[in-house]
């Protein structure tokens, strides 16, 4: 009688294996997946920089993050790690994403997000509708102002949305009006604004609209309490590249008075303002006879030119804080971002400086990233 023999894929027979110990099957941890939103056309950076933190912290059990090209989203699988939002530079807002509804009804959206829902423990602060940052996200917003009380009224009567910040938030993310991304978020691990996303009104007297990204800056990098104690009347200030003014008019209203270096003209009330003295000059050749409080720095060039002239001024002794923009390349941004952030580092590290570096592409930001960086007393 024949004996017939089966082999597994690797070409261990069967008969081998039965002969071996059999053990429980290890199963592997549960995914947990994270939503982050970022400026449309850098989903890729966005998703690239958390698998990275992630691997920080031990090796990664994931997912491949499927990005939709300009959909100012991503989401990331992950085993164990926690993603840190203070420490991400592309991301404007770090989402636990619990749930996914793929074909919401079109008569009735409400009935399957509430079950969703009532699936996750404890209440929540607060109740956030939001739609990506992109001209399809815009069409969806009206639709989410008519849906927000309806869901809001009926989360309310069920006892499960309270009115705190401190509490963890509920955010329900509609790529389109026939899905739904279900997360959470914690208010000490995520942006406190809508969308991730700091709206602010153009001031009347700035001479330009940059002036929203100076603005944008001090509040994301800075709390109140800091804000005032950093930027106090009658600090100086150096803005390179200043013209026409728009970050030196942020500093000028705090009551700064500001050496605005550029070989272009101020404009506006900036032109003959008493805190402005306008120097027609190269700001990568300019040096100022005392140090400064301030530096700013918003000039189209390399990032690692600019990283460059920062670290110059601070082994100098010219200035302890600053705020500047890094302009990225079309492809490889988050090398160049490590590359002009670790230049910087590896300079104060060698004079033996204490310092707080944060970074992050802000709401006004471009093809850019904005930094602040200070220098520390321990």
């Amino acid at each position: 009688m024949k004996t017939t023999r089966h082999t597994t894929p690797n070409g261990v027979s069967e008969q081998a294996n039965a002969a071996k110990p059999r053990y429980a099957e290890t199963k592997k941890p549960p995914l947990t997946h994270w939503l982050l939103y970022c400026r449309p056309g850098f989903e890729q950076d966005c998703a690239q920089e958390a698998l990275r933190q992630a691997r920080q912290q031990r090796p990664v059990i994931a997912e491949q993050p499927a990005i939709i090209a300009y959909s100012g989203h991503v989401v990331v699988a992950l085993n164990e790690q926690q993603l840190n939002y203070r420490e991400l530079i592309f991301a404007r807002q770090l989402i636990r994403l619990h749930h996914t509804i793929a074909a919401l009804p079109e008569r009735d959206r409400l009935t399957p997000i509430l079950s969703a829902i009532a699936a996750l423990p404890g209440s929540f602060g607060a109740l956030w509708l939001e739609v990506p940052d992109t001209n399809d996200g815009k069409t969806l917003s009206a639709f989410t102002r008519r849906f927000q009380p309806l869901l809001e009224n009926a989360l309310r009567e069920q006892e499960r949305l309270l009115d705190d910040p401190r509490a963890t938030r509920l955010h329900i993310f509609f790529p389109d009006k026939s899905s739904a991304l279900i997360g959470s978020s914690e208010p000490n691990n995520s942006a406190p604004w809508l969308m991730g996303i700091l709206r602010q009104s153009m001031p009347a007297e700035a001479p330009s609209r940059s002036t929203l990204k100076l603005s944008e800056a001090i509040e994301v990098f800075m709390e109140g309490g800091e804000q005032t104690r950093l930027l106090r009347q009658g600090m100086t200030a150096v803005d390179l590249g200043a013209a026409p003014g728009g970050w030196t008019w942020q500093l000028v209203k705090r009551g700064l008075r500001v050496t605005a270096v550029d070989n272009g003209p101020m404009k506006g009330v900036l032109a003959n303002h008493p805190l402005v003295q306008h120097l027609k000059q190269d700001g990568f050749k300019y040096t100022p006879r005392k140090a400064v409080d301030w530096l700013v720095c918003d000039m189209v060039e390399k990032p690692s030119k600019v990283a460059t002239l920062i670290g110059a001024w601070f082994a100098a002794g010219l200035v302890r804080h600053t705020i500047f923009n890094l302009k990225l390349p079309m492809k490889q941004r988050l090398t160049a971002v490590d590359e002009a952030l670790g230049s910087i580092r590896a300079r104060l590290d060698e004079e033996g400086m204490n310092y707080k570096m944060l970074a992050k592409q802000l709401y006004h930001d471009r093809e850019e990233v904005t930094v602040f960086l200070v220098r520390t007393k321990n």
